[in-house]
């Protein structure tokens, strides 16, 4: 009997982070702020993230690539713009005096761990790409939620550049519905 082999040949060389082609402010902030970190954890690992955006985008690349190669292309670059957030998130909170870890800091909540009961993965592509929008207009609203609790310019316009590239998200993931 003849072994059969099914290969993926659906290449991600090259692939670069889908985002906005603006340079990113400096990576700092005026001074340590314990209350401020916390409120990036939230961003850092929270239900609304930059970890479960990540983690969601990873899955469906993974489950599109075999028959969905473009797609799952597009998807992986918003993904690795997500990881950019991720970073940068890292560097302020660890600036701000926080903890970098799994763990989002409520104010008046408490703590949390991230886990992946937050991600939304749909089987079908259109409920997919559905979900991630309303995933990304989550997020922009918990940013500018977050740039109105904090006072330090520095950090507020780190935050309001990771917005241009939410809003290009949905820009690219509006297009890739009207593709299917």
């Amino acid at each position: 009997m003849e072994e059969k082999k099914l290969a993926n040949n659906c290449s991600f060389a090259g692939i670069k982070p889908a985002m906005a082609e603006l340079p990113y402010p400096p990576i700092q902030v005026r001074q340590k702020n314990r209350n401020y970190a916390d409120l990036l954890s939230v961003d850092y690992c929270g239900a609304v993230s930059e970890l479960s955006a990540i983690t969601q985008y990873i899955n469906n690349e993974n489950r599109l690539s075999c028959e969905k190669c473009s797609l799952a292309k597009t998807i992986l670059g918003i993904a690795v713009a997500e990881m950019m957030h991720l970073q940068k998130l890292g560097e302020l909170i660890c600036l701000l005096g926080g903890e970098v870890d799994f763990v989002a800091r409520q104010p008046g909540k408490g703590q949390k761990m991230w886990t992946p009961a937050y991600l939304v993965t749909p089987k079908n592509v259109q409920e997919m790409l559905r979900a991630d929008i309303e995933s990304e207009k989550a997020a922009i609203n918990q940013y500018k939620l977050h740039m109105r609790a904090i006072g330090d310019n520095n950090v507020r316009a780190v935050l309001a550049r990771i917005i241009k590239d939410e809003e290009y998200h949905i820009m690219l993931l509006l297009a890739l519905g009207e593709e299917l």
